[in-house]
C-alpha cells in the first residue's frame, strides 16, 4: 500500500460522512501523517447495520496520531455545515482540504423512486457537496495545499447509466459537475478533483445493497484512501481531473492490487459509470436502435388466471431439472428478501427464454417471458446456466470472462448470486 510521507502533518482535512466507510478510511490515512481531521457527519449513535459514530471515528483518528474534531453535520442543513466550518477554523486555524464524501443511494427506476428518496439524494449528493464547498472555499483559498475532492464518477452520458436509476445518476453527476465548474472557477487557487473506484468497494452500505457474501467481489476502502492521499500530495495545478483509483496508484508504482482485495484472486465486481466492461454495458447505439415494442398490459383477472394455472410444459433436460429444483426451493421468505423478476436468454440445447419471478407470492418459474417486465436479463449458454446454479461456475467469473451478459439492475443481479449459494447443496 502507499506509504505515508508525513506531508499532511498539521493540515486540516474537512471530511463529510467520515464516521465510517470510505470517509473514515481517508481520514485515518491523513491522520497517520499527523493531520487534523474534521469529522462532519450526522451519526452520533451506533446503528445495528451501520456501525460507527463521529465519536468512535474520532477515537480511531487520534489513536493513529491525528487530531480529531467530531461535528454533527447533516449536509442538507446549511447552518450545520457553517457551524462545523466555524468550529474547524477556530480550533485548527483554517481548512486545507475538503473531501465531499457524504452520499445517498437508491438504485431504483423512475416510477419506483419515491419523491422523498429523490429529494434525499439530490439534497445530500449534489446540494450538500455544493454548499459544503461554498462554506470551505474562503478558507481553502488561504491554504498552500488547497484541495477539494469529491467522491463522484466521471461524467459519462451513455444512457445505460441513467435508464435503471435516473435519480441516483443525476444526483451523483451533480457532484461531478461541481468538479467541472469549480476547478475552472478557482483554477490556480484550489485544486478540485473527483475520485471514483474501478471496482465495488466493501462498506456497510455495500453489504446492505448486495447482501452477505458480496465482500469477496470487492476491494477494501484502503484503495480509495491511498488514491485520495496521492491526490492531496499533488500541486494546485492538478485540477479538474476525474481520477480512477487504480489508475493513479499505478502511476505511484503500485503493481500488486491483490493487497486491496477482500478476497485476493477472486473476480471483482466493476463499479457503475465506467464503460470498460462491455458485457454489462448496453452500447449507446443499441439502446437507441433496439427499443422493443411495449407489451399490452394484462387485465388483473387475466393475470391472476395465468398465475394460478400450472406453468407451461418445459423442455426436457438439465435446464428443466435445474428450474424444478429452484422452484422447490422457493418460499415467501425468499420472495420477500429478493423482490425481483429475472429473465434468462439461454442458447444451445434446451435453450430459449426462461424466467424466475421472485415478486409474486411464493415465487414462480417458467418457460417464456415473464408476465411482468424483468428487472434483470441474463444471457448465457444452457451449459453455463446449469453450472452457475449448481455452484460449478461463479456468476462473477462468468460475467468477467464474457460467458454471462447482464442487462438491468446490478444490485438485483447480486441478490440472485446470494440465492444461488443457498441452493448449491441441492443442485
Amino acid at each position: 500500500m502507499l506509504p505515508n510521507t508525513g506531508k499532511l502533518a498539521g493540515c486540516t482535512v474537512f471530511i463529510t460522512g467520515a464516521s465510517r466507510g470510505i470517509g473514515k478510511a481517508i481520514a485515518l490515512k491523513a491522520a497517520k501523517d499527523g493531520a487534523n481531521i474534521v469529522i462532519a457527519a450526522k451519526t452520533t449513535q451506533s446503528h445495528p447495520k451501520l456501525p460507527g459514530t463521529i465519536y468512535t471515528a474520532a477515537e480511531e483518528i487520534e489513536a493513529v496520531g491525528g487530531k480529531a474534531l467530531p461535528c454533527v453535520v447533516d449536509v442538507r442543513d446549511e447552518q450545520q455545515i457553517n457551524n462545523a466550518v466555524e468550529k474547524a477554523v477556530e480550533k485548527f486555524g483554517g481548512i486545507d482540504i475538503l473531501v465531499n464524501n457524504a452520499s445517498a443511494i437508491s438504485l431504483t427506476n423512475t416510477l419506483e423512486t419515491p419523491t422523498k428518496r429523490v429529494d434525499l439524494m439530490m439534497s445530500v449528493n449534489t446540494r450538500g457537496t455544493y454548499l459544503t464547498s461554498k462554506a470551505c472555499i474562503p478558507f481553502l483559498k488561504k491554504s498552500k495545499i488547497a484541495h477539494i475532492l469529491n467522491l463522484s464518477p466521471p461524467l459519462n452520458l451513455n444512457p445505460v447509466w441513467f435508464k435503471q436509476h435516473c435519480a441516483y445518476t443525476i444526483a451523483k453527476y451533480g457532484m461531478s459537475m461541481c468538479v467541472l465548474g469549480m476547478a475552472e472557477e478557482f483554477r490556480g487557487e484550489i485544486a478540485v478533483n473527483a475520485l471514483w473506484p474501478r471496482t465495488a468497494i466493501h462498506t456497510a452500505a455495500m453489504d446492505m445493497l448486495g447482501g452477505s457474501g458480496i465482500e469477496s467481489q470487492c476491494r477494501k476502502v484502503e484503495i480509495l484512501a491511498d488514491a485520495a492521499y496521492s491526490i492531496f500530495k499533488k500541486p494546485k495545478s492538478f485540477t479538474g481531473n476525474f481520477v480512477i483509483d487504480e489508475n493513479i496508484l499505478k502511476e505511484e508504482g503500485i503493481k500488486n492490487f491483490d493487497i486491496y482485495a477482500v478476497t485476493p484472486g477472486h473476480p471483482l465486481l466493476p463499479d457503475f459509470f465506467l464503460d470498460e466492461y462491455p458485457d454489462v454495458v448496453t452500447k449507446t447505439k443499441e439502446s437507441h436502435d433496439a427499443v422493443p415494442e411495449p407489451k399490452k398490459p394484462k387485465e388483473p383477472k387475466e393475470l391472476k388466471e395465468e398465475k394460478t394455472q400450472p406453468p407451461p410444459k418445459m423442455h426436457t433436460g438439465a435446464v428443466e431439472e435445474t428450474f424444478r429444483i429452484v422452484r422447490d426451493s422457493l418460499s415467501d421468505d425468499v420472495v420477500k428478501a429478493t423482490q425481483a423478476v429475472y429473465q434468462f436468454e439461454l442458447s444451445g440445447e434446451d435453450g430459449g427464454t426462461w424466467f424466475l419471478d421472485l415478486k409474486t407470492k411464493g415465487g414462480y418459474v417458467g418457460h417464456g417471458e415473464p408476465s411482468d417486465r424483468a428487472d434483470v436479463v441474463m444471457s448465457m449458454t444452457t451449459d453455463d446456466f446449469v453450472k452457475m446454479f449448481s455452484g460449478k461456475l461463479k456468476p462473477t467469473m462468468a460475467f468477467m470472462s464474457g460467458k454471462l451478459k447482464i442487462k438491468g439492475n446490478m444490485a438485483l443481479a447480486i441478490k440472485l448470486e446470494k440465492l444461488m449459494n443457498q441452493m448449491n447443496s441441492r443442485l
